[in-house]
C-alpha cells in the first residue's frame, strides 16, 4: 500500500489565493535551494543536529525533536508494509545535509505539532533552504496542513518542477498523480488526485467536488462549512469549480465512494485550460 506518513492533527492573508494560482500556473519558481527564503517565518533557535529518525525527524544534541513542516519524505519500511521508493536514499541525503551541522530554525505560527516536535523551515549553514534542497530533487512531497501553510506557493512550485522533470519519487509510478476513478485502489494513503469536476454543489455548508455523476460511488473532494470559510476568504468560489481541472491532495478515504477532505486552500490548485 503507497502510504505516506501518518497526517498530523497561513499562507500570509495579505497574498490572495489567485496569486498563488499564478504563481503555479507560471514558470517555475525561480529560486534555488541556495537561497533561504524562509526569512518571513519567526527566527526561531539555532540548533546542531545529532540524529535524523527514519521518517525525516531530525534531533538535536539537546533532544528537541524538528519536524519539517508542510513536506514528507517517502515512506520507510512500516510493519508489513515495505518501504517507499526512494525512501533510503531521502534519509541519506538528510543526514548528508544536516547530521552534526548546525541548523538556523524558521518556525510556523504554530511552532509544534501534536508530538511535540518543532514546525521548521531549517536553513543549512551555507544558507540554502533544506526543504529546496529535498524538493527540488523530488525527495519530498508537499503535504500542508492547516498550520503548515506559509511559503506553500514556493514548495508547491518547487515540487512541479521536479514532477515535471521526473526528478526522484517523480520517476516512480506509486507517486503518480492520481485521475479521480483509479482512487479506490488507495483507500487510506496520501494521494495527489488531478481532474475535472463535474458538479460542485454546497449541502448545508459542506463543499463537494464531484467527479462523477453518482456521488455515492465517484470520488469527491469534500470542505466543511468551517474550513469553506478559508476558501472564500482568499477569494476561490468553490460552487462555481463546475467544469474546471483541478488537482489536490490529501488522504483518501472511503466515505460512499473514494473522498479526500480538504482543510485549507493550498491544498487545492486550479489548473489552466
Amino acid at each position: 500500500m503507497n502510504t505516506w506518513l501518518p497526517h498530523p492533527g497561513a499562507f500570509p492573508r495579505l497574498v490572495g489565493f489567485a496569486l498563488m494560482v499564478a504563481l503555479l500556473t507560471a514558470a517555475p519558481w525561480a529560486a534555488k535551494a541556495a537561497d533561504c527564503v524562509p526569512g518571513n517565518l519567526d527566527p526561531g533557535p539555532r540548533v546542531t543536529i545529532q540524529a535524523v529518525a527514519v521518517d525525516g525527524t531530525l534531533r538535536e544534541v539537546g533532544g528537541r525533536e524538528i519536524r519539517l513542516a508542510g513536506i514528507n519524505l517517502p515512506r520507510a519500511a512500516l510493519g508489513h508494509e515495505p518501504a517507499q521508493p526512494l525512501a533510503e536514499e531521502a534519509r541519506r541525503v538528510l543526514e548528508e545535509l544536516t547530521k552534526g551541522k548546525t541548523l538556523d530554525l524558521h518556525l510556523v505560527p504554530k511552532r509544534r505539532d501534536r508530538y511535540d516536535r518543532m514546525l521548521a523551515h531549517p536553513c543549512l549553514a551555507d544558507g540554502g533552504w533544506l526543504h529546496a534542497h529535498l524538493l527540488e530533487r523530488g525527495l519530498a512531497m508537499v503535504a500542508t496542513t492547516r498550520d503548515t501553510t506559509l511559503l506553500a506557493a514556493e514548495m508547491l512550485a518547487l515540487e512541479k518542477a521536479a514532477r515535471a522533470a521526473k526528478a526522484g519519487i517523480w520517476k516512480e509510478r506509486a507517486f503518480r498523480v492520481r485521475n479521480p476513478y483509479e482512487t479506490r485502489r488507495d483507500i487510506d494513503t496520501f494521494q495527489i488526485v488531478e481532474g475535472r469536476v463535474v458538479s460542485a454543489v454546497v449541502i448545508k455548508g459542506r463543499a463537494y467536488l464531484n467527479f462523477g455523476q453518482d456521488w455515492r460511488t465517484d470520488f469527491t473532494f469534500s470542505i466543511s462549512p468551517r474550513d469553506r470559510r478559508r476558501f472564500e476568504q482568499q477569494g476561490v468560489d468553490l460552487a462555481g469549480l463546475a467544469g474546471r481541472r483541478v488537482r489536490a491532495r490529501g488522504w483518501v478515504t472511503l466515505r460512499n465512494g473514494p473522498l479526500i477532505q480538504l482543510t485549507h486552500p493550498e491544498q487545492l490548485e486550479i489548473l489552466p485550460e
